[in-house]
């Protein structure tokens, strides 16, 4: 009996959980700028390549929102872009789990689907042997990057504009993302426009960014973790960014782990990298996001 009440429990939180997503937003009220009309549909389904629940073939970018309980809520708010290769979003692992997350501890959280390039099949299996081709890898980056960074800055413009909607204060709205989407971040740390300023960035393992871009004058704080083993081979440009960022004499964070492997999000491994978002929270905490 005592084993039936505690499953019957764990499916309530579970279900608890899912509900807490309270809305989806549309980020743009027609099609996306740059796009055209597109016939094939916003996909979601498990692959066993990444061994997770992923999302494709987005042309209409959302944010999907996660509130904080009113007597958690501290006033600040957070984008969450996914990553997958600017093929996929790792949803689940990189986007809702981190949101419910932050939203337990009083943020409100808007999880990202931006732009991506068209799939066919098992999105993270054609990744896989895309990537592998680095010519044609590139010509794909080279079309959906610039795409995907224009959602990015629009999300948190979109966020700031509309704080007053989610009792959230417009200079406390940061941006986390991982993989593609740390670069879809990392973009946003360097393009902003006043009236999108991140209060805070977090580019998670994140992709490249174009050298020689300068750092802004009123660059915000940054955060960064990397796993030394990520088998995309992205740690040193987690490095790099934040080699950057010292430079310039701008405040950042660096969390270097030994072991973790690329895209360990939200999963847990038995190992330092499961403790990351502590890490994360911690720092936030210690410039003030987290109170009320």
């Amino acid at each position: 009996m005592k084993t039936y009440i505690f499953r019957t429990l764990c499916a309530f939180l579970v279900l608890a959980g899912v509900a807490s997503a309270q809305k989806v937003i549309p980020l743009y009220p027609g099609t996306a700028p740059g796009s055209s009309e597109t016939n094939y549909p916003e996909q979601q389904y498990f692959t066993k390549a990444w061994n997770t629940e992923i999302v494709t073939n987005v042309t209409k970018p959302t944010l999907t929102v996660f509130k904080p309980r009113p007597a958690l809520k501290n006033g600040t708010a957070i984008v969450i872009c996914p990553g997958g290769g600017f093929m996929a979003l790792s949803i689940n692992n990189e986007g809702y789990d981190v949101a419910k997350y932050l939203a337990a501890r009083g943020v409100t959280a808007f999880v990202l689907k931006y732009r991506l390039a068209y799939t066919k099949g098992d999105a993270a299996a054609e990744f896989q042997k895309l990537f592998a081709d680095r010519p044609k890898f590139s010509v794909m980056l080279h079309q959906i990057e610039p795409l995907a960074a224009e959602d990015g800055l629009a999300a948190v413009t979109y966020v700031r504009q509309h704080a007053a909607e989610w009792g959230v204060n417009p200079d406390r709205v940061g941006i986390i993302g991982f993989s593609a989407g740390g670069e879809v971040t990392a973009e946003v740390a360097f393009h902003y426009k006043p009236e999108g300023r991140p209060a805070f960035v977090a580019p998670i393992y994140a992709g490249s960014v174009a050298k020689g871009t300068p750092v802004p004058e009123d660059a915000p704080p940054m955060f960064l973790a990397a796993a030394t083993d990520d088998s995309l081979g992205l740690m040193p440009q987690t490095l790099d960014l934040y080699t950057r960022w010292t430079e310039a004499h701008k405040p950042a964070e660096l969390h270097i782990y030994e072991k973790g492997g690329h895209g360990f999000g939200m999963h847990k491994q038995g190992i330092p990298t499961d403790h990351w978002i502590e890490r994360f929270t911690d720092w936030m905490a210690m410039h003030g996001w987290l109170q009320k």
